[in-house]
């Protein structure tokens, strides 16, 4: 059985699928052998006559393709040679060659098919690996500062005592006050074994600490009982990283203890990850022998995966259970969602999946690049290809509208007068809490300025009209308590498995 690839999300947070990582390949000889071989072929085709004709078509077709591919290949090299020797000024190698794979990658017309540099390669790694590099503590943000919300155990962060409600001042001697939780964290991030040094406040006092940074796991799935004496069993999956697979057993057994006698898995908002993690994962649910999905490749062929002790190590969940998806379940997710709806008979719940049907090899070069291609289709257990099309929901409950609205990116945007994106969103925020009744345009007009003083208001906040980080920070998590209160897909989902025997 070929090696089995891997799935992994890009930084651009779009679903992505599987890959498999491997090195370079070597082109040196490779021509000069497969003229040897086809020249083989073709004196023993001569040799027994019209008998294998066929053989003969096919060497006449690889000969062609390998002209074909010759030329294309001197081609290139007489622009890349112009290029280097001719143009007005001097010109960088490496930067031409990265031209050149990047504009072959791009001329596929696929958007999960990419060329990576250094950065890119070393994000998508991290999200593949469920982890980031810095010093391994939760925080928040408190006042103008980042205060820790609790030391992840065996990290830097925890080995040097650090403790929850430790203030963080500063990084490297740089305040940290007025910077966003996110500006805030990626100034204590860096290269693993590197060094940064955080000025503490506990309680009346201050001190430095210097922290070797490291490589920080990410928990990917998170699970508690709800339901009340039903002993609902509720899983979230974030992505399907390398111990996703694991954490989602650790969560099926623990559920176990607690007496969970249902499951509901919320895959809503996941954008896939590492296959072989799906594989894992839907295994535990599926009869030894049936179909977990299928890949096939170019030539029409395909592999099917079926579940067995391969995958789940023998452990088999049979509560009855019932999967979340929405629009940004994709890849992975869909994999695991579809598996269990036509080979265990799960009802999905929510609203129509991403539909992300291809799989993508990883191929990492010596100077830490590397280029991501779609080589095959996967399709569902029963032969479906979902992609552009996505899984339809038995149960069918969307979110409200509001809960698909994007982040507001720049702060500055919301001033007064001005006019755009940022603005409509923030308008839509405000329709959405009940202050806002206008038209969501994107002009931040008086209309916009009234709506603010009135949230503000209600805030106990300055009611100046003005857009501060404060405000903005008090109506992102209004609007998202205000989310989870409306919930109708999880509240369908509920309904659903408390009538499942």
């Amino acid at each position: 059985m070929p090696e089995e690839p891997k799935q992994h999300t890009d930084a651009e947070k779009k679903p992505t699928n599987s890959h498999i990582k491997k090195k370079a390949p070597r082109q040196k000889r490779r021509v000069g052998l497969w003229t040897y071989i086809i020249s083989v072929v073709a004196a023993l085709a001569i040799g027994v006559g019209g008998t294998y004709w066929f053989i003969g078509r096919i060497v006449n077709q690889q000969l062609s393709s390998m002209q074909q591919t010759n030329q294309a290949m001197k081609k290139i090299q007489s622009v890349y040679s112009t290029i280097s020797e001719n143009y007005y000024q001097p010109v960088n190698a490496n930067k031409l060659a990265n031209g050149a794979i990047n504009g072959m990658v791009n001329s596929l017309g696929d958007k999960f098919s990419e060329y990576m540099d250094k950065s890119e390669t070393e994000s998508l790694n991290d999200t593949i690996d469920s982890s980031f590099s810095g010093i391994g503590a939760q925080v928040q943000k408190s006042g103008s500062y980042v205060q820790i919300i609790s030391p992840i155990a065996k990290t830097p962060a925890k080995k040097a005592g650090l403790k929850p409600k430790d203030v963080i001042k500063a990084v490297d001697g740089k305040s940290v006050a007025g910077k966003t939780l996110t500006e805030a964290v990626n100034m204590m991030r860096g290269k693993v074994g590197t060094k940064v040094k955080l000025t503490i406040q506990r309680g009346t006092s201050n001190f430095d600490v210097t922290l070797k940074r490291a490589k920080i796991p990410v928990t990917t799935v998170n699970y508690k009982i709800v339901g009340g004496k039903k002993k609902i069993g509720y899983i979230t999956v974030s992505t399907f990283s390398t111990d996703t697979a694991k954490e989602f057993k650790t969560a099926l057994k623990a559920l176990d203890k607690k007496g969970a006698k249902k499951l509901v898995i919320d895959m809503r908002g996941n954008p896939g990850g590492l296959m072989t993690a799906a594989l894992k994962m839907a295994s535990i649910f599926i009869k030894d022998g049936k179909t977990i999905m299928q890949v096939q490749e170019r030539d029409g062929s395909a592999e099917k995966y079926v579940a067995g002790k391969k995958y789940d190590g023998g452990f088999k969940e049979t509560k009855p259970t019932t999967v979340l998806i929405d629009g940004g379940s994709a890849s992975a997710a869909e994999i695991f969602s579809a598996a269990l709806h036509q080979s265990a008979g799960v009802k999905l719940v929510g609203s129509k999946s991403y539909g992300k049907g291809t799989v993508q090899t990883v191929t990492s070069f010596s100077d830490k690049t590397e280029m991501k291609i779609t080589v095959a289709k996967w399709l569902t257990p029963n032969g479906t290809w979902i992609n552009k099309k996505g899984l339809t929901p038995d149960v069918k409950a969307d979110e409200p509208s509001y809960a698909s609205l994007t982040i507001v990116s720049k702060l500055s945007d919301l001033a007064a007068d001005k006019v755009n994106p940022n603005v409509k969103t923030f308008q839509q925020y405000l329709k959405a809490l009940g202050y806002f009744k206008g038209s969501a345009n994107g002009y931040f007009g008086p209309s916009t300025t009234t709506a603010v003083k009135a949230y503000q208001k209600h805030a106990k906040l300055t009611a100046t009209g003005k857009v501060d980080k404060q405000t903005l920070a008090k109506i992102e998590t209004e609007l998202a308590t205000k989310i989870s209160d409306n919930d109708k897909a999880y509240d369908a989902a509920m309904e659903l498995i408390s009538k499942t025997n």
